[in-house]
């Protein structure tokens, strides 16, 4: 994922208002990756996904706190995508939020399954790391990237 899907919000501008630029109003929100989950919730901008594997650049770390979200597990070894993972984010998806996923293992590249089964007006949002914020508004251009990316995975 070293080239962003999205809109890339450099580190040094990632604040809640330049955040709110980019989100619909009563957009379905989604994290992948702990540390952006842990700053949308400090924005109070609480994800209705959210998926952590308690990491951050490889090293382990406490999953940002949230009260009343629904947690779901999922093992997911590093620079893969399992069946398993794709079928408990859809079935997140018809969850009511906030959802958790926390996966054992990797979480990283379920950016591009989340991007494909996500619902309309959604907004996904991940890290880059050493640059900033991903933010990626759920389109059929983007599911298609996503869904072609998937199939060079297989």
């Amino acid at each position: 994922m070293k080239i962003p899907l999205g809109i890339l919000v450099p580190e040094s501008k990632t604040s809640k208002n330049e955040i709110k630029k980019f989100l619909p109003e009563n957009s379905y929100i989604i994290t992948v990756g702990d540390r952006t989950t842990e700053k949308m919730i400090d924005f109070d901008l609480i994800p209705s996904l959210q998926i952590v594997d308690g990491q951050e650049k490889r090293e382990k770390r406490i999953p940002p706190k949230l009260q009343n979200a629904t947690e779901l597990t999922v093992d997911n070894p590093a620079a893969e995508i399992t069946s398993q993972s794709i079928s408990l984010i859809k079935k997140a998806f018809t969850m009511n939020s906030p959802v958790r996923i926390f996966v054992n293992g990797e979480e990283d590249l379920l950016v591009l399954p989340v991007c494909v089964h996500a619902p309309e007006n959604s907004v996904v949002l991940y890290g880059q790391p050493h640059e900033g914020l991903v933010i990626v508004n759920i389109t059929t251009e983007i599911r298609n990237k996503a869904q072609t990316l998937l199939d060079l995975m297989e």
